[in-house]
């Protein structure tokens, strides 16, 4: 059973119209030729004029088969005193059989009615042999060429305009992608600062607030308590310098100033305070040559991953020497080398996330350079075991952004 699909209110509006203009002009007389018609009688004209407006009911949902059957009623229109409704509703059914119908027919349509047009012409001139034959020419390109081409135009801007719209909506996609993965990087790098910042300070808080508690002498508390406000003072300082950079309009003067490698000496320094209680002891050799200035991401990131051994150290390393080796020259990485005792001794310690771990593998890989933390055996006349963390850094350009 075939199923005729429900018109477009659009469609209907357009046939009744041309339905109601067609019997008007049919009551008052006005036909497109005279009587000599081989169907002639009054009500002849009105045959194609009903099929014709039933057709515009399918312009939209069947184009091509309403052009198809509006083609058979317009040749049979010419066999009655016409109506000039009736040629006005082929010339839309022309149209939109280009405009609506599939691609293919779109494309042919227009060839179609020039040739008809052109095959018209001649055929017409060679049966009456006269020059006003060519006026019948005329009005077949009128009827068919010229609501072909317009509906061929319509439908290229129609579609150029869906392909706009398709690349704007791409585009605003992408951008949206962008968006978002720049806005994980950021949170990351925001991890990685904040954990860096605060998580040395914490720790040693964290080991020396349970030194004092579990041991009952005064003088130990007091050096306890002592590297806990001095912790605690950097510590908030940290985190006021880093709210202050989240907070800032972009009108400052000019950026803070990061930590540099001139900074790790007072990072050794502090090191060796806070572990002093656990028996570690930090020694820096900074191997790096004179005429070797790491770019800055490379400092930064260089610094960050020295911070963040120590830290690593003062939580899980056992009693011994922690040693930070740097070494370098120009047009060649930079190398980082952080030895501490493995194992735990028996003072007290300070728990781990990981996360420190993590956050120096994703320093090293924005710059390209290499990682591998891990235990190991230890050397001649050392500890049995060691961790050793090791990072290559290749000497970037200054202009690329800081990790």
């Amino acid at each position: 059973m075939v199923t005729i699909p429900r018109p477009h209110r659009d469609d209907v509006l357009i046939a009744v119209t041309g339905l109601a203009g067609g019997l008007l002009l049919w009551s008052l007389g006005l036909h497109t030729t005279g009587d000599g018609r081989p169907l002639s009688g009054p009500w002849t004209a009105l045959v194609p004029l009903l099929a014709m407006s039933g057709l515009e009911l399918l312009r939209r949902t069947l184009p091509i088969a309403a052009l198809l059957a509006g083609t058979a009623a317009m040749v049979a229109d010419q066999f009655t005193p016409g109506n000039i409704a009736t040629v006005l509703m082929f010339t839309d059914l022309v149209y939109a059989a280009v405009v609506y119908g599939p691609p293919a027919s779109a494309r042919r349509i227009p060839y179609a009615t020039g040739l008809i047009t052109v095959g018209a012409t001649v055929c017409s001139l060679a049966w009456f042999q006269e020059p006003s034959a060519l006026l019948l020419g005329l009005v077949v390109g009128l009827v068919s060429v010229g609501p072909a081409a317009t509906g061929a135009l319509v439908r290229d801007h129609r579609e150029a305009a869906e392909a706009a719209r398709l690349r704007a909506g791409q585009t605003a996609l992408l951008a949206e992608l962008d968006r978002r993965e720049a806005i994980t990087a950021e949170r990351a790098r925001m991890a990685r600062e904040l954990h860096d910042l605060v998580a040395n300070h914490l720790s040693a808080i964290a080991i020396h607030s349970t030194a004092a508690l579990s041991l009952d002498e005064p003088a130990t508390t007091r050096q306890a308590l002592t590297v806990i406000r001095e912790n605690s003072v950097e510590g908030l300082a940290e985190m006021r310098r880093l709210i202050g950079l989240l907070r800032d309009s972009g009108d400052a003067a000019g950026p803070a100033v990061a930590p540099t490698l001139a900074g790790l000496d007072a990072l050794v320094a502090q090191a060796n305070t806070n572990g002093a209680a656990s028996g570690l002891g930090c020694t820096l050799d900074d191997a790096i040559d004179a005429d070797a200035a790491p770019p800055a991401p490379v400092a930064l990131a260089a610094y960050r991953i020295v911070q963040e051994s120590l830290t690593n150290a003062l939580k899980h390393a056992d009693a011994g020497e922690v040693a930070v080796r740097l070494t370098g020259a120009a047009g060649r990485a930079l190398t980082v080398t952080v030895t501490s005792p493995y194992g735990g001794g028996p003072g007290p310690r300070a728990p781990g996330s990981g996360a420190g771990l993590v956050g120096m593998r994703e320093r090293i890989a924005l710059l390209g350079g290499e990682f591998e933390a891990g235990p190991g055996p230890g050397p001649a006349g050392g500890p049995a075991r060691i961790w050793r963390v090791r990072a290559v850094l290749p000497m970037v350009d200054d202009k690329e952004p800081a990790a």
